[in-house]
Order: C-alpha cells, then structure tokens, then sequence
C-alpha cells in the first residue's frame, strides 16, 4: 500500500450547540454527573459506546441528531444550566481563596509521571497516576493555585486480554491527541539535550476544572525517529529509554512553564522520583543565569521544593548507572561548575560504594527541603528506609514526614450513595465535617441498602458484559460463552480484589486453601463471590503468573459463576467495582504497601474493608468500619507467614463477615451489617477524600515551602547564599563539637518537683549562635531508651571558659512517676533551616 497522507477532522456542531464543545474539552465532566446526562442525552447509544468520552461522542453524532438537538428547547435550556454551571466553578472563589488568600502560596507545580483523570486520557498505569489524577482534582474543587506537569504517551500504558492460557497479553494501541480533550499550546515547545542529541517536544493542555496539566509530546516531525519514540509508552523501554523520558519530564517540565509564561511558580511538588531532574534543571540556571554558585543554587532550590515518596520498597525507586548519568549530564556538570563525582554524590548514600546505582529518591530527599510518604505507617518506614542519609540523627526525626493520600469522592461514588449522602450528611457532602458525617446514623437503614444493592446489580451487569466481550475476543463462540449471563448474582456477598498484580500484594492468597474456597463460593445458604481484576507490568513474569493462576481457577465450570477475572483493568473497571462490592479485599505483606487507595474508594461506596493493617488501614481501622487480617510480619519464613495470614483471612469470611452480612433478623436488611456501613462512612467519610488531603498539603507544605522560596531568593538570594556558606563551615568543623560533661542530681525525685541541668559544651571555631543545645527527658523503656521525650532548650551562662567549654543550663519538672532520664545534645540552628536536623549531624552527651 503507497503511504497515506493524514489529517484530523473536528465535528462540526450547529451554533446552538457550540457549548457542547467546551464542555467536552473540560475534563470536569468525568466527575460531574450533570454534564454527563447532558452528553447521554446526545446520544445514550453512543455514550456508552465510547467509554464515556465526550470528544469521541461528539464525533460521531450524525447531522440529523445534532439538528433536532439544536432545535430541542428542553435540551438547549438543560445545556446552558450546565455551562453556567462551569462558568461558576471555574471563576468563583473557592477555599483557597476564602479562607488561604493571605497566605504566602501563589501557585504549586505539581510533577508526575502519569495523571489517572478518566478512561478517556489513558495516561495512567495505577494507584500513583490515579492519586495524581484526583490532587489535580481536589486543587481545583479547592481553588488551590496548582498546575500539572507530566507527559503524553503515544501509546499510553496498555491495554490487556488473557489468551486461553490465562497468560496477560499487551496491546500497545495509538493514541491521537487531536481526538481527545487536549488543546494544542500552538507556538509553544521545549527543547532538551539529549548526550547531544536534540529533542523537541510539543505541550497539551488538559483543563481539569480549574487546574491546568501540561502534558508534553515528543512525537512531532521535528526529531529524529529515535527521539520521537521517548514519549511512546508509560514506564515501557529499558533503563536508558526511563532517563530520557526523565529528563523531559523533568528538565523539559521547567522549560515548558517558562514557556508558557508561569515565571510565578514558588513549590515544585515531585510526586515520586521520576521527576527528579527538575531540580537539577533549576540548580542549572541558577547558576548560568543567576551567577550563584553551585551550592547556593542548591539552597535556593531546596527551599521551594517537595518530594514525595510512593514505595517503601527499595527495588520500586528508579536507580540509572553511572556511565548513563555521565552521558547525559556531562553538560550540566560544566555549566554548573561540578564534576560527575559531585553530581553523582547527590543520588548514593555514603554507605554505599562509588559506583553504586544514582538513586532518584536520595537525590529528591537530599535536593527538596520537605519530603512525605503517604500515609502515616509508610512515613515510619520511609524514615527507616533513608535513615543513613541522616546519620546522627534518630529514626523517628529523620525529616520524612507523611501526608495520607486521599481519593476523589466526586469520581468514585455512586450516585445512589451520593444522593443518600446530600440528604443526611451535607449537600457538599465530601467536604463534611466530623459532626456532619455523624448525621448518617439518622440515615434509614432500608434506604442506605437499597443504595448498596443499586450498586451491586450494576456491576453484576457491567462484568457479564465485559466478561462476555473478552471471552469471544479469546476466540470462544457465541454458545460456547453464553454461561457468562449467570455470571455473578445480585444478592450474593461480593468480595473484590482490583490492584497491579505485584508479588507483595498477594492476589492469590486466597487459592492457597482452594477447598475453603471453594466452600465459600458453593455454600447453599450463604454464598460469597469473589471479582477480581488488575494488570501486571509488562517486563513482570511472576505478577503474569498470578493473573493465570487466578483466570485458572476462574475457568473451572464448577465455580465460574462466582469466582471473576475481569480483564484490562482501567478507571472504569475500578468504579464498577468500588461501587458494587460489599468488601474490598486488600492482603499484602506488611509494611510494602505505601498507601491502597483502592479500599478508600470502595469506603465511601459503604464497601467495607477486609485488609492487612498496612498503607491507611493501619491509621484508620477502629475495630467497628470494616476487619483487619492479622500480620504475622514478624514471621521471617514467607511460606508460613502466608500460612498464618491465610487462614486469619478464612477465619474472618467464615466466623464474621459471611455470618453478618446474611443475618436477617429484623427482615429484608441485615441490620448489624448496615451499622458497620454506617460506621465506616461515618469514620472514614472525613478522613479519605483528598479535599482533606489537598488542604493538609497546603497548610503543612505548601504554604511554608512558598514562605521559604521567597525569604531564600529575596535581595538577591541573600539567604540562600549565607546558608550555603554557614552550611559548608558547620560541616568543616563539626568534628570539633562535643557535650563535655551533664551535671544533674540523680538522686530520687518526688513527683512535680523540677530538676536543673547543667551541660559543658565545646564548640571548636563555631559560636554559640550556630547551635541549639537541647535538653531530653522523659520516662525511660524498657530496653533505656527515653519514651516520646520532651525537648528543652538550654541557654548559655558565659563566653567560652579557659578550656574552650561553654556552659548551658536548664530546668525540667519531673511530671511522670517511675525510672526517668535525661541526655544532652548540639544540633546546628540558623534562620534559614527548614528542619533543625537536616544536616544530619548532632552531637550527643
């Protein structure tokens, strides 16, 4: 065939219909359900036809349907309430700026390597591109001034179907841009070096309420066949295929706000380490730009940003050798006036040697001045994980912080739930209060049932189609499929299980004991039925193998009809899912899951939660909202710490959930069962929505990274540049500092009486205003170690005496009764510390 010359077609609308088009192209859509009845009133056939995408259904709406809708004034009217109604959400003010205006954030860029918006911008592969999705749009329901960097992948992720093995199949499909709700930033591209190579890229702009994400695209005629192939697939390519999408995501995600005229920005929020190198694009023009030296662009740098990290596994962080990041950063190093050794120092801890791996997440912990995990148990881990970074400091204040992630209450729940919700908790229901949430007691319990079984029957529908279609795509004949119409049952217990089909996560726990399985699934009176779905990386043969051992078990005649795997796994899979099952199974091995959000989406849909005390569960279980599997994590042989876990599972589905949820006591509605729905709405209703999630960004790292970013670049980046020079003395001469002595009375105290603490400090060619000395006390552990501590701090009494020695005192009161102690210690203190330890040095008594 002779080469085909192509061009994109737009849908030509009538002027009547004219808003049809902006409404499209704002991606509020994929959670409002007002606009969505407006475009299933184009065409119900063809919304459901096309996954739910405006765009597409646009194009393929005849001329007579469009016609008679332009003259339909019913439908014009319905269409201009609905306009209004985004013309209102995009321009009035909102949180941010009713109750933050005053505050120092002017506007947050906020960098990832996926954003999970809708089915129908497939540029996501899971839980840390849907979490990315749903903080765009929690800052826009919030007015939070917040812009999205990531980038546009041809091929997006992929699309999956099991062959008649079960084995996970990739599809790879081509994704057109020009067909979606993206607008083209005409005239505006970046440019980057790639080990000399140019690359030029193009910028989307996606409108998600009213946040802007910019994604760029480096497919375009400008570059060479080779180049053009960086932005093909989300996490696809070898090692050397990662670092130059890293290095657009990263350096070209700065060049491309400077391009588009957002010079403003003061927080530069890294969502996980892919994004890293923006930080070293911005130390670079400080420096060449600027004229600061290395180390004060560094400074300056670090005051504004934020890393966050996503795995407490250390084999999920992005490690590049050596001689990839010689060959691309070669040319930064010259500009910025360091050699590779110093560059390469950023990304290894000193523990490890020379030419270990460059570790993204060291160098986004080392370049960004506040760093969080997700969720309060993976903060802990993290500060175990990167303690050495710190190394005098103790675990528990090694400066890794941890905001638990929240999901998009708008996106996920139904709008049975939603509907109920208005009614007794608040209209804004999923920016309620505690005190609000407690009104869905009052709710009736045959009404919030009914909402639940509304949602069940929905999914039972949605996965006999969905299991059908996949059937026949194997090659199956009609007849031989037609079991898949009994498929599942609207009144049965349904658990579900939908997460990346990772080791850790343990998606066959459950076949481990197949005839308790199967006794469940086969019980006459109580029933349970089990959905499941997910995909696993592509390079991942064992997660491949978990997929074909649970489509194995899914094909056996006996039990098929309650026992599902649904393929190609997607926002819309998952929201089926969230809505209609009774419980959310989560069963991986303690502490590797760094959050879960999956089981907050099904909370807020009144499923309840089966899961390990990991990620959130771990903060938010109360014993009456949902059941805990016990963790055997003390258990060092695997094999039977899956034994142990298992069959805590089993007990559960056995001796309490399967008995409750089929107790029918007082009628038709499992009472004890809708309590513990109640419970969990109640509970978690206040705590899972990233409203919540956004706000506590704003105020705990927004907002003083901003205030940091402009007191370190002010009169010339005049703290910036102090701190750099104060930081390199202290570390010259720490060696020199040392607690001489602590002199206290140690003989038994009575309870309230206070004690004063004398300490001799030498300081070597440091002075007294480049340190805190700090006082510890409290009651002492068992293994003699000071319990939660109260810190005091001591004050000097005298210039250094003739043996160098300064002397502090202090007082504390002996507030609690039994063995108490007491230790002394120097950090180094100046103003423009974020965190008194971030140099990682303290000298203790």
């Amino acid at each position: 065939m002779k080469a085909l010359r192509s061009f994109n077609v737009r849908p030509s609308l009538p002027a009547a219909l004219a808003p049809l088009e902006r409404l499209a192209m704002n991606l509020r859509w994929s959670w409002d359900e007002r606009t969505r009845d407006l475009f299933r009133w184009v065409d119900p056939d063809g919304w459901d036809a096309t996954t739910h995408d405006p765009v597409r259904l646009l194009g393929r709406v005849d001329r007579k349907r469009l016609d008679a809708l332009a003259a339909d004034p019913a439908f014009l009217r319905y269409q201009g309430e609905t306009l209004a109604e985004l013309d209102r959400y995009v321009t009035e003010p909102r949180w941010f700026q009713t109750s933050r205006a005053d505050g120092p954030l002017r506007t947050v860029a906020y960098f990832s390597p996926e954003f999970g918006i809708s089915e129908a911008l497939p540029q996501y592969s899971g839980g840390l591109g849907v979490l990315a999705g749903d903080h765009l749009k929690a800052s826009s329901d919030l007015g939070v001034p917040l812009i999205g960097i990531g980038l546009f992948y041809s091929n997006g992720y992929f699309r999956q179907h099991l062959s008649m093995a079960g084995w996970q199949q990739e599809i790879f499909p081509e994704l057109d841009p020009f067909n979606m709700a993206l607008t083209l930033e005409e005239g505006k591209q970046v440019t980057v070096d790639l080990a000399g190579t140019p690359m030029t890229a193009r910028i989307w702009r996606a409108d998600v309420g009213r946040t802007r994400l910019y994604l760029m695209d480096a497919d375009i005629d400008d570059n060479e066949p080779e180049v053009r192939g960086v932005t093909d697939r989300l996490y696809g390519g070898d090692v050397e295929h990662r670092i130059r999408q890293e290095i657009l995501l990263g350096v070209g995600g700065v060049r491309a706000l400077q391009a588009l005229g957002h010079d403003d920005v003061q927080v530069f929020h890294t969502n996980e380490g892919h994004a890293g190198f923006l930080m070293l694009e911005r130390i670079r023009q400080l420096v060449t730009h600027h004229g600061l030296a290395f180390a004060e662009a560094v400074e300056a740098v670090r005051a504004g940003s934020i890393f966050t990290t996503h795995t407490p596994v250390p084999a999920g962080i992005d490690r590049f050798p050596r001689e990839l990041i010689e060959k691309y950063f070669s040319g930064w190093c010259a500009e910025c006036g360091v050699t590779v050794d110093d560059l390469m120092a950023l990304g290894y801890r000193e523990e490890e040697p020379p030419d270990h791996r460059f570790n993204m997440a060291v160098m986004g912990l080392r370049l960004a001045a506040r760093a969080n995990g997700v969720a309060a148990l993976h903060g802990a881990v993290s500060r175990q994980m990167f303690a050495a970074l710190w190394p005098d400091v103790p675990v528990d204040e090694v400066p890794i912080t941890s905001v638990t992630n929240g999901v998009h209450a708008d996106t996920w729940v139904s709008t049975e739930i939603s509907d109920l919700l208005s009614r007794y908790v608040l209209p804004d229901w999923a920016s309620a209060s505690d005190e609000d949430w407690a009104r869905i007691d009052e709710a009736r319990d045959d009404e919030l049932w009914r909402a639940r079984e509304q949602g069940r029957e929905r999914m039972v529908g949605f996965v006999r189609e969905r299991l059908r279609g996949a059937k026949l795509a194997q090659g199956l004949s009609v007849s031989d499929v037609d079991w898949t119409d009994e498929v599942l049952d609207a009144k049965i217990l349904t658990v579900g299980f939908a997460r990346r089909f990772a080791t850790y996560k343990r998606a066959t726990l459950l076949l481990s004991q197949p005839e308790r399985l199967r006794a469940l699934l086969l019980s006459h009176g109580s029933p349970v039925q089990f959905v499941f779905a997910g995909k696993a990386h592509p390079a991942d043969d064992q997660g491949k193998g978990l997929i074909q051992q649970i489509e194995h078990f899914a094909t056996d005649a006996g039990v098929r009809h309650r026992f599902v795997f649904i393929d190609d796994y997607d926002i819309s899979v998952a929201r089926a899912l969230y809505q209609g099952c009774d419980v959310w199974l989560n069963n991986p091995r303690r502490p590797l899951e760094a959050c879960g959000t999956s089981g907050m989406k099904s909370a807020l849909n009144g499923g309840l939660n089966c899961s390990i005390l990991d990620g959130w569960w771990d903060e938010c279980f109360d014993g009456t909202n949902g059941w805990a599997i016990t963790s055997a994590d003390t258990e060092t042989d695997l094999a039977k710490r899956d034994q142990i876990e298992g069959n805590s599972l089993f007990e559960l589905l056995e001796q309490q959930i399967v008995p409750m949820f089929y107790e029918r006591t007082g009628g038709r509605v499992p009472r004890r069962w809708i309590a513990r729905v109640k419970a969990d709405l109640r509970t978690l209703g206040p705590v899972v929505n990233a409203g919540r999630m956004v706000r506590e960004y704003t105020e705990r790292l927004y907002e003083p990274a901003a205030a940091s970013n402009d007191a370190a670049t002010a009169a010339g980046f005049a703290q910036a540049k102090a701190l750099a020079a104060w930081k390199l003395q202290v570390l010259h001469e720490w060696h020199a500092v040392a607690v001489t002595g602590v002199d206290v009375d140690t003989a038994t105290a009575e309870l309230g009486t206070d004690r004063t603490v004398v300490a001799t400090v030498r300081l070597g060619p440091l002075t007294p205003a480049d340190v805190a000395v700090q006082l510890l006390h409290g009651p002492v552990g068992p293994g003699g170690e000071l319990v939660e501590p109260t810190v005091v701090t001591l004050t000097s009494t005298n210039e250094a005496g003739a043996d160098g020695t300064i002397r502090y005192e202090g007082a504390f009161a002996c507030d609690l009764a039994g063995q108490y102690g007491l230790t002394v210690r120097v950090l180094p203190a100046h103003p423009g510390l974020v965190n008194p330890v971030e140099l990682g040095r303290i000298a203790w008594a």
